[in-house]
C-alpha cells in the first residue's frame, strides 16, 4: 500500500498527495504553532490554530484566511469503503479490532476513566500504525488483549462501563 493522503480544505477542494511528494514539501517550523512553507518559490507563514491529531483535523491560518484543514490516508478510505461508521459504535461498549494485526502499546489500565477520542492503544497493521480511540465516554471494564498479541479482524480488545 502506497502512503497517499487525501487532503480536504475547508470541505470546498480535495486534494491527493503522494508520501513522497509530502517529505519534498520545504517547511520549516519557527515556532510551536508556526510554519513557514515555500511553495511554488512564495513564502507563507503558516499559523496552527486548532489542532485535533486523533481526527487529523487542523484549521490553520495564512495571512488573515482560516482554513480547515482534513487529512485522510489511505486506510481510512479503505475504512470508509468497508463500511465502518463511528455511528453504530456509540451504543456499544466494545473496542473491536477493525483489522488484524499485532499490539503495539495499550495507553490505558483497567477503571480508568477515558473521553471519546482518546487513544486506547496503538495497533500495527500493514506496516501502519493506527490509533485504537474510544468511541465514546466510559470506563475500562476489562482489556481483553496484551502488549504483542496477533489479533483477528473483529477480535474484542477492551470492553467498556
Amino acid at each position: 500500500m502506497e502512503n497517499n493522503f487525501t487532503i480536504n480544505v475547508n470541505e470546498d477542494f480535495q486534494f491527493f498527495i503522494e508520501k513522497s511528494e509530502a517529505t519534498k514539501l520545504d517547511v520549516k517550523q519557527l515556532s510551536n504553532f508556526i510554519f513557514n512553507v515555500i511553495h511554488n518559490n512564495k513564502s507563507f507563514n503558516l499559523q496552527t490554530v486548532e489542532s485535533n491529531f486523533n481526527a487529523r483535523e487542523y484549521t490553520v491560518q495564512v495571512n488573515k484566511n482560516r482554513y480547515t484543514i482534513k487529512i485522510a490516508n489511505e486506510l481510512d478510505s479503505i475504512i470508509k469503503e468497508l463500511g465502518f461508521s463511528h455511528g453504530h459504535l456509540k451504543k456499544s461498549n466494545e473496542i473491536k479490532a477493525p483489522m488484524p494485526g499485532i499490539i503495539l502499546n495499550i495507553m490505558v489500565k483497567e477503571n480508568q476513566q477515558v473521553v471519546e477520542g482518546e487513544i486506547l492503544l496503538l495497533l500495527e497493521a500493514m506496516k501502519m500504525e493506527n490509533a485504537i480511540t474510544a468511541h465514546k465516554n466510559g470506563i475500562i471494564k476489562k482489556i481483553k488483549t496484551t502488549i504483542a498479541s496477533t489479533v483477528e479482524k473483529g477480535q474484542l480488545l477492551i470492553e467498556l462501563e
